[in-house]
């Protein structure tokens, strides 16, 4: 398709519109494709940027993924959170301003049970007016009970969705099932999540293909479930405790990066766009003026790392230290809103 069709026709979403934003020649349009993508989310979204926090609970896995600190092979200390010492660490987002809260577990299925989850969501959920996870894979019926007590939200990343490098970088472990894995979301939205987070781990596969592959999961998530909404995250890979570098052989620059977000926020005008502080703050500064609609602030990565105990292994290095406070500052002195608040559970009823 030719490019300048890609970024002016308001087609929607195609394979070829996308493949034409994604190539080499594209890179040349950067410019239009950006503004058209900052007109397209002002269109949709207005002048408003919803502010989350991740809370982790357990930084235990029983997985051997070698690009996570997480790594269960890691010899580093561990931490989990009982319902308490969560609740606690709700309370200092609560006090902040949050009202979106993303809890956060590797896969400890042991300790962070849906028991564990469905009894935390139902202390934190008159604190919170969405509660989503971020967590291992559930069937069902699990997702029923989450659903039930008060978690309407999920984000998963299917890490590469290339067969061989999946293959590749999960030896062992519940993880190592591919289709189990990318079948997640179907089995929350058919349990009533409203809220379905797509993406892919950016460093360990060719992003032009994986960008693709992506679009394709989510046109399908969309055409499947209409009554859910599709949000995208761009995990860039971080420095982690243990964790090679070299691992990372397929990383992107910043503006690979734009180009991989502007082009998907031109195929699926209204899906969400996400931004976490794995990205510096000059970057998240930049895209939050072009498609960002979602936006992470003052993250910990680490179980306990909003209290005292900031010493537990993190998942990864946060790139953007800066408070809540500094975020929605930055974000009004670009003429955007921060919303702390744009749901809530009376609309689920």
């Amino acid at each position: 398709m030719d490019i300048q069709k890609a970024i002016y026709n308001d087609t929607g979403y195609s394979k070829e519109r996308l493949d034409a934003l994604l190539s080499v020649d594209a890179q040349k349009n950067l410019e239009q494709m950006a503004q058209k993508a900052r007109q397209i989310t002002r269109q949709r979204f207005g002048n408003t940027i919803q502010l989350y926090a991740p809370l982790y609970v357990s930084n235990f896995c029983v997985n051997h993924c070698p690009y996570c600190a997480f790594n269960c092979k890691s010899k580093l200390p561990r931490t989990r959170l009982t319902i308490e010492e969560a609740c606690k660490e709700a309370d200092i987002l609560a006090a902040e301003g949050f009202r979106h809260i993303l809890l956060v577990s590797g896969e400890d299925k042991k300790f962070i049970n849906v028991e564990y989850l469905a009894e935390l969501a139902k202390k934190l959920r008159e604190k919170f007016s969405s509660i989503s996870i971020e967590i291992y894979p559930l069937d069902t019926e699990e997702y029923k009970k989450l659903f039930a007590a008060g978690i309407d939200s999920i984000a998963i990343y299917q890490e590469t969705y290339d067969r061989a490098d999946f293959a590749k970088f999960h030896t062992a472990g519940p993880k190592s099932d591919y289709d189990w894995r990318l079948e997640t979301l179907s089995r929350a939205a058919e349990a009533g999540f409203r809220s379905l987070g797509l993406g892919f781990l950016i460093g360990l596969s060719d992003w032009r293909t994986q960008t693709i592959a992506l679009a394709e999961h989510a046109n399908m998530l969309m055409k499947k479930y209409w009554q859910a909404r599709v949000s995208f995250s761009f995990p860039r890979m971080r420095p982690a405790e243990n964790v090679d570098e070299k691992l990372f052989r397929y990383m992107i620059n910043d503006t690979e990066l734009v180009q991989m977000m502007v082009a998907l926020r031109l195929c699926f005008p209204d899906s969400e766009i996400v931004m976490s502080t794995r990205e510096s703050a000059r970057f998240r500064d930049n895209i939050s003026q072009i498609c960002v609609t979602r936006i992470s602030a003052g993250s910990k990565t680490n179980p306990g790392g909003y209290g005292q105990e900031d010493d537990a292994l993190e998942q990864f290095e946060v790139a953007d230290d800066r408070t809540p406070v500094q975020i929605a500052a930055m974000l009004k002195e670009k003429n955007l809103e921060a919303v702390w608040k744009d749901w809530d559970k009376a609309f689920s009823k």
